[in-house]
């Protein structure tokens, strides 16, 4: 319940105009509850890399359950006009929307899990002007933290092991940006974050000492430090990089050894500026020449992946990594570009008319169907995702997206990886912990880090719909069956 207990009111609101423009359309053409399927998916892998992690679904959920219209919302709407000042929106339309309750089926990839191009990450089935009227809210919550999730599965990849603290906060693009990345950041694998309110909502755990201010009140580096222990012995990590690095490691050490004596053990210590790789070494050597050896050395200053593995590379001895404004900011992409898309519509007779959009550019193709995605698997490791239209089965073949060559499946095996989680609008999916969800990213990470040739594609029942809408000839289930 984050974004209630944040907001504390509707959120109906959260979205484009046009969405609430053309559920009005519909409604006025009598239209707003025919059937239909969208889907939620991305079309390139973010940061050139070859995996994405899932996130944003607990948020999703929040949001869908919360799903209505306040009176707030009505008198707002009944204000906006058209370009000949009447009201947009007639009475009729907003009493409607007083009414309006969420009532589709989604089901969704779970967090944590990694995904691929192309690939259904959401299926929203249900009454068309319901469906539409989820676009907007439903890509700002998953396309961002799914964004988020990835760039923190590369870099707990870079740190092998070491644990990355989420230091971004201050750098986010406001208060529930600063939130969602703290939660997408912890899913995809970080160890903890700064961001207390993430942690009270959350349950993300958080940590931190003290800052340059601290060192920087007292009269001298060495009577922060003290002072800082004589307040919180249990949590000693002295930022040592406000004057001289080396002699704030050696002040360090001397309440460490005071600590020490009353029963306290310092912790580390943090170092934000300089290169990083040289004093962390002369760091590690310094503690422990005088018995710190298992002092942390914690590092800060604009690290990413590639700033992480260029410091390993020169041999740096840092354990602790704390990755701020290029984590929580997403700095190198700033969007995941994730759509959403009509795939089928159902006609007044039964039968589904199913819907793409075409493009002459080839990636902005969508598919058409009821799609799910199939992880085939041999002796426990993934082999190929295949995306197959639910209302025709999946294919003995599919197409591969990359070289377009017909390969050969046992469609018995293999997991779906699309979850119910409404059915009529009432959840049905039992949520893991954030811990969960967070193992389960860092497994998949590690596992589809070296799979750099993993293989996706479709099946040949959606291909052959695909290729039939292409041409523009008109496709429902029941050609398909009988073609």
């Amino acid at each position: 319940m984050a974004l209630q207990q944040l907001y504390g009111s509707s959120l109906s609101l959260l979205t484009d105009l046009y969405q609430l423009t053309m559920a009005y359309g519909y409604w006025k053409n009598d239209m707003h509850e025919r059937e239909v399927v969208f889907h939620h998916f991305f079309r390139k892998q973010p940061f050139k890399g070859n995996y994405t992690i899932a996130c944003g679904l607990h948020y999703l959920i929040d949001f869908v359950e919360q799903f209505r219209f306040s009176e707030d919302d009505l008198a707002y709407l009944a204000t906006l006009k058209g370009s000949d000042q009447t009201p947009l929106f007639e009475a009729a339309f907003l009493d409607y929307l007083r009414d309006f309750r969420f009532d589709a089926d989604i089901d969704a990839v779970e967090e944590g899990t990694v995904v691929f191009p192309h690939m259904p990450m959401v299926r929203v089935k249900g009454k068309l002007l319901a469906c539409q009227l989820l676009e907007t809210a439903l890509l700002n919550i998953v396309n961002f933290q799914t964004l988020i999730a990835t760039k923190a599965a590369r870099i707990c990849m870079a740190a092998k092991g070491e644990a990355v603290l989420e230091f971004g906060l201050r750098r986010a693009h406001g208060i529930d940006g600063g939130l969602a990345a703290s939660r997408a950041a912890y899913v995809g694998g970080c160890a903890a974050t700064s961001n207390v309110l993430a942690g009270k909502l959350f349950d993300v755990p958080v940590k931190g000492t003290h800052a340059h201010s601290w060192v920087m009140s007292y009269e001298t580096e060495l009577q922060a430090f003290e002072m800082y222990a004589e307040a919180m012995p249990n949590n000693c990590i002295f930022l040592v990089d406000t004057y001289d690095t080396v002699e704030g490691v050696k002040k360090a050490i001397q309440v460490g050894k005071k600590l020490r004596e009353k029963g306290y053990e310092m912790l580390g210590i943090r170092l934000d500026s300089g290169d990083l790789a040289d004093l962390s070494m002369k760091a590690r050597k310094l503690l422990d020449e005088a018995g710190f050896s298992d002092a942390r050395i914690v590092a800060s200053n604009d690290l990413d992946e590639y700033r992480i593995q260029s410091l390993k590379e020169k041999g740096a001895t840092i354990n602790v990594w704390g990755v701020g404004t290029r984590l929580s900011t997403a700095y190198d992409q700033p969007a995941l570009g994730g759509v959403y898309k009509l795939a089928a519509i159902r006609q007044e007779t039964g039968e589904w008319d199913y819907k793409i959009k075409l493009s002459e550019q080839a990636i902005k193709t969508s598919n058409p169907g009821c799609l799910q995605v199939r992880r085939m698997e041999e002796d426990g490791v993934p082999v190929v995702d295949v995306m197959y239209d639910e209302w025709e089965g999946l294919d003995e073949s599919y197409i591969d997206f990359k070289d377009q060559q017909k390969h050969h499946i046992d469609p018995t095996k293999g997991t779906d990886l699309l979850r119910p989680i409404f059915r009529k609008g009432k959840c049905v999916y039992e949520q893991p912990s954030i811990h969960e969800m967070r193992e389960k990213s860092l497994e998949q990470a590690a596992l589809f880090h070296t799979l750099t040739n993993y293989q996706t594609g479709l099946d040949t029942h959606t291909t052959m719909i695909k290729d039939r809408l292409r041409k523009g000839e008109e496709v429902s289930s029941k050609i398909i069956l009988n073609g």
